[in-house]
């Protein structure tokens, strides 16, 4: 039988080669027997847009049903947050989102969720992919077994609604854009605005699903959202766009004129409105996150947690309690008062809640942190494909031995997660093999674009690629 190998958040693979029924089914056998040995009674299965999800959701919510276990599996294509959210509201044992979040359209994946709503601890992980193999998958009878569809929309709303400043909202003159990006988030975002009656235009872009996600991978950062830029670009401020993923647990943003607002700025605009709002606890980041998030902590008073890279490390603190906010490179962010879960739905609203509170666009949100802090901010990412695993384990051993970028010297290495060399005070580059695909990633943070632009050239020239 073909490897299964669980990454940063579960499982995903390419459709048809290596991501089959056949090994959605020895998956969900391995969950199913995880959840049944802890005295587990019912389990929640979304899925996104994605080629045969639906179909993908239905295999695995039947060898979790044949396994006596009460699954619930979504009526249609759902958000991941409100996958994690429905597993809170019915007081499931676990949870299943079938999608491969932000790659590229030939993927799939088998994300796992926790009772609490929320990417399943590396612990849970761990013992799933332990019991891989340990029964074959369970067949399931009609009839036999208990297996219903669900729809939260409306509860889903009515939580949100909760965490909201919907007067700030009502008090808001202007228009909201919301690129989906063909995932799963298409007509969520409006969706709040309808159900709660705000006085807000949504304006939709790319809202009808779409398993090839209109030509580009779904990850909101600049190459995948040239249609969205040259459509703000005659927009003016306070409007901008929020952008999420392929199943909609990140966020990215487009500001009026075009110009892209990345995870970095979204992650300290978000931690300073929450703050605002009277909430306090600690800050959780992943490895990759700008040093902006670190000095407006230290600034308002706040602990700041590194982790791996990962929402499952985040979730693990989540659950330990007093977290205001935690939040990767990548866009997902989870806040405190939610599930401890990434949800770019809620993200785009508190966004929103920010600019109509401050009365001050998001770009001028962020010159105040940068000026309060003493920092400026640039930050960009390479993904390097790799002829094969053996050139990515060489260059990782390679790359041990820190040498000068950018006419910089390296003053500090960090392996916490790759391999993260300081370049004085305010910069630095990070090289971190995915764990969900053959590619080598490579991060810089500097004061100015250019000085990024260069220090990305010269750690490419370093692998030769």
């Amino acid at each position: 039988m073909s490897a299964i190998r669980f990454g940063t958040d579960g499982w995903r693979d390419v459709i048809a080669e290596n991501y089959t029924f056949a090994n959605v089914r020895r998956v969900a056998q391995a969950y199913a027997d995880h959840l049944v040995e802890r005295g587990a009674d019912q389990v929640v299965v979304g899925y996104d847009a994605r080629f045969l999800s639906d179909r993908f959701a239905g295999a695995a919510a039947e060898v979790l049903a044949a396994n006596g276990l009460h699954a619930r599996l979504a009526r249609r294509i759902t958000p991941t947050p409100v996958t994690s959210f429905a597993v809170v509201y019915y007081g499931a044992d676990g949870g299943v989102m079938i999608t491969a979040s932000h790659n590229p359209p030939e993927y799939n994946g088998f994300k796992l969720k926790g009772p609490y709503g929320g990417s399943a601890t590396p612990a849970i992980v761990a013992e799933v992919e332990g019991k891989l193999d340990q029964n074959p998958p369970a067949a399931y009878r009609p009839g036999d077994h208990r297996l219903e569809s669900f729809q939260v929309q409306k509860p889903y709303f009515d939580h949100l609604a909760g965490i909201l400043d919907l007067e700030a909202l009502r008090g808001f003159s202007g228009v909201l854009y919301h690129d989906a990006m063909g995932g799963a988030g298409g007509g969520w975002v409006s969706g709040l605005a309808r159900h709660l009656d705000l006085p807000i235009e949504v304006r939709d872009l790319h809202a009808v699903p779409h398993p090839l996600f209109y030509g580009v991978n779904p990850e909101p950062i600049p190459k995948n959202l040239a249609t969205l830029t040259a459509l703000m670009r005659n927009e003016a401020d306070p409007t901008f766009a929020a952008v999420t993923d392929g199943d909609a647990d990140r966020i990215g943003a487009v500001l009026a004129g075009g110009r892209y607002f990345n995870s970095h700025q979204i992650f300290a605009v978000l931690l300073r409105h929450l703050h605002r709002k009277g909430l306090k606890g600690r800050v959780v980041k992943t490895f990759s996150v700008s040093k902006v998030v670190d000095l407006l902590a230290e600034r308002l008073g706040l602990e700041v947690l590194t982790t791996p890279i990962g929402f499952k490390y985040i979730t693990d603190e989540f659950l330990k309690g007093d977290v205001l906010i935690g939040g990767e490179e990548s866009g997902g962010i989870g806040v405190a008062g939610h599930l401890p879960e990434r949800d770019g739905i809620l993200n785009a609203w508190l966004l929103l809640e920010s600019v109509a509170v401050t009365g001050k666009s998001l770009a001028e949100q962020f010159a105040e942190i940068e000026n309060e802090v003493g920092f400026r901010h640039a930050f960009d990412r390479l993904d390097l494909r790799l002829p094969d695993l053996a050139f990515k384990e060489r260059a990782m051993r390679d790359l041990a031995e820190p040498r000068p970028l950018a006419g910089r010297k390296v003053t500090a290495v960090e392996d916490l997660d790759g391999y993260k060399w300081h370049l004085g005070e305010d910069a630095w580059v990070l090289f971190r093999p995915s764990g969900t695909e053959p590619v080598l990633r490579i991060y810089a943070e500097a004061p100015d674009p250019e000085t990024v632009a260069r220090i990305l050239k010269e750690a490419r020239g370093l692998l030769g690629l």
